[in-house]
């Protein structure tokens, strides 16, 4: 469950609920010019192994917050044939996987720009270089970072 602490998925004391809070926090800023609350932008980005993109959408509906979602394809065939499907077949699989990546990356790359919070998951079983890359590139546009990564895997972002 999200709620659960640390123990699951921070290397933190913290707990998902504190990042749901931060969001939260976030949200809840007021506009300078007409004071209503403004809708946040959230790229969710990371390992694709879980439901965690569906426990934080759906926490957040609960609450009411006008949160706008976004993430990669999460389905690796889609992921893949992306290029293909739009730009034509290829014989060759460098180049098949070329297309696909070139479109995710764009696909990524506007996201992320659009975004006002990255939240970006390492999970346990792949290394995720994508993911890695998506926070760089949020760190680098000025972007808010959650990162979520289990107490074993303490490396990721550390710099960021």
């Amino acid at each position: 469950m999200l709620f659960k602490s640390c123990e699951m998925d921070f290397q933190r004391s913290q707990s998902y609920l504190d990042d749901y809070n931060y969001i939260n926090n976030l949200y809840n800023k007021k506009n300078i010019n007409n004071e209503e609350r403004v809708m946040l932008n959230v790229y969710l980005s990371g390992e694709i192994h879980t439901d965690w993109r569906d426990e934080i959408i759906n926490l957040c509906q609960k609450e009411g917050l006008d949160i706008n979602f976004s993430s990669p394809v999460t389905n690796h065939e889609l992921s893949d044939n992306c290029g293909v499907e739009i730009l034509g077949a290829e014989e060759n699989n460098y180049w098949k996987d070329n297309k696909g990546a070139k479109i995710n990356s764009m696909r990524t790359k506007k996201s992320i720009e659009d975004s006002d919070v990255v939240i970006v998951k390492f999970g346990e079983k792949y290394k995720q270089w994508n993911a890695a890359f998506d926070a760089g590139y949020a760190s680098a546009l000025n972007k808010s970072i959650i990162e979520i990564h289990s107490d074993d895997h303490q490396h990721p972002l550390k710099e960021v």
